[in-house]
Formats: C-alpha cells, structure tokens, sequence
C-alpha cells in the first residue's frame, strides 16, 4: 500500500492507497512540535484503527510545506515502515510544466493539485484550495502552471475579526439561513460566509474574463465543501484531490523493476 502524506500549514492529512482505492484517511495537526517516536507511534495507530496492518505499507509520498516537521516525519517513516519517502520538489516528474516567473517558489502543495486537476479531465482547470490560504492555481490545456491567486484563508480572516477587536465574540464559521442578522453573531457569520462567497466568485469571473476560454474549476480544502455548494462557479468539489495527486505523481517517479 502507498502511504500519500500532505503537510500543511495547520494539519498533516494522510491517505493511504490499496491499488486505486483510497482506503482510509486521517489527519494530525502540524503545529505541535513532535519527535519521530510520536509522529510513527500515532499514525501506526490511525492505521490499526482502520484495520491496515503496519507490513501492508510499502512505500510512501510527501507534500510539505512546512520544512521544520520534514526531519521528524521522514526518520518516523523510515523507523516504523522501513520506509525511504519520495519527498516532492525540484527534480521530481509531475506531468506538468511550470510556467510563471518564479517556479521554484511554489509550494508542493498546489502542485499535486494541478497535477491530479490536469490527469484527470486533460484540459484547463482552475483549482481552489480552502486551507490556512485559499489558493486559485490556473494549469492550461496544455498542461502547464501559469497563473495563482493567493488569498487569506476563511478561518484566518475569521481570526482576525475577533481577535482585532475588543468585543466581537469567536463565532462558528457557518452560513446563516439570511443575509440580513437580527444579531452580533449572525451579523459575523453573514459577514464572513457570504464575504468569501462574494470574494470566490468574484476571482473565478475575473480570471475567465482575462483567460477568455473555457475551464473546469475545481474545489478542495477543508471548507470547500461549505463554499462550493453555495455558489455555481465551482464545478466540483473533491477532498482527496491532494491524495490523488501524490499518487500520480509517485506511480510517475518509481523505479521500475530491472528486467531479467
């Protein structure tokens, strides 16, 4: 089994693959300083817990962007699974080429997303990924990177509203059934939710308008799934974009057996 690990700014999500089939996912977060004792000790017991003894995996994959876990997390693969990671970066195939004036500064991240948004529908697509930042990651029909929008993330910009401000309480991020709030904690939630819808939506024109071509827009991300079923300009929303991506982007780089 393959073992996709994506390292995020908030949490480290894991999928783990029999063949095509994701058979489980589970996720830990990335801010708590861990040694690699605790990082294997916790995720062979997410695997137990999912019924995948610790032997049936037999490889692994990572997107990080969060150098400083990168030490823990590898030697925790290598003493618990006996396991040498591919780590994507510079060098690695992606079936994608990086345009833009700056490839080597983007993240790992939005490339196993463009990647799977490419391999899957083999046309333009637009990917939005709903994390700590919402990105827009634009890859051509040609298979190639060009543009990104980059903005803060809905959770971030819920912080700050409560905490820059002396009396405004912390709210659940959750659409009201109503624009118009009668009350301090729905007035947020309106101002929050229907914002960023209004902010998705307006990027998504924006970009069609200045590309002046068709494209398939894709969503992922922890609330993506919130925002993509309020608003028709997402045309779908997938969860395990990043899981898939890894995974194409591993079956491209693994050493074929010699042949005898």
């Amino acid at each position: 089994m393959l073992m996709t690990i994506d390292v995020g700014n908030t949490n480290i999500t894991l999928g783990v693959f029999d063949g095509e089939e994701l058979r489980a996912t589970f996720r830990l977060t990335t801010k708590a300083p861990r040694t690699s004792d605790e990082l294997g000790v916790s995720i062979c017991n997410f695997l137990m817990a999912r019924g995948i003894a610790l032997d049936q995996i037999t490889d692994a994959v990572i997107s990080s962007v969060v150098p400083k876990v990168m030490h823990s997390l590898t030697s925790a693969l290598r003493r618990y699974f006996s396991v040498t990671p591919l780590i994507i970066g510079p060098g690695i195939k992606t079936g994608i080429r990086m345009g833009g004036d700056n490839p080597r500064e983007t993240g790992a991240d939005r490339i196993v997303n463009v990647a799977a948004a490419y391999h899957t529908y083999k046309k333009a697509c637009l990917v939005l990924d709903f994390g700590t930042a919402t990105t827009y990651d634009y890859v051509s029909d040609q298979g190639v990177f060009e543009y990104t929008v980059i903005s803060p993330g809905l959770q971030i910009s819920a912080q700050a509203l409560w905490s820059q401000t002396a009396k405004l309480p912390e709210v659940e991020i959750v659409k009201p059934a109503s624009i118009l709030a009668r009350n301090t904690v729905n007035g947020m939630q309106s101002g929050l939710v229907y914002g960023y819808i209004g902010q998705v939506e307006y990027i998504i024109k924006k970009m069609r308008e200045e590309l002046g071509g068709e494209m398939i827009v894709l969503a992922t991300g922890g609330l993506g799934r919130m925002i993509s079923q309020e608003t028709s300009e997402i045309d779908f929303y997938d969860p395990n974009l990043a899981f898939k991506g890894m995974k194409i982007i591993y079956e491209k780089n693994r050493k074929q057996p010699a042949e005898k």
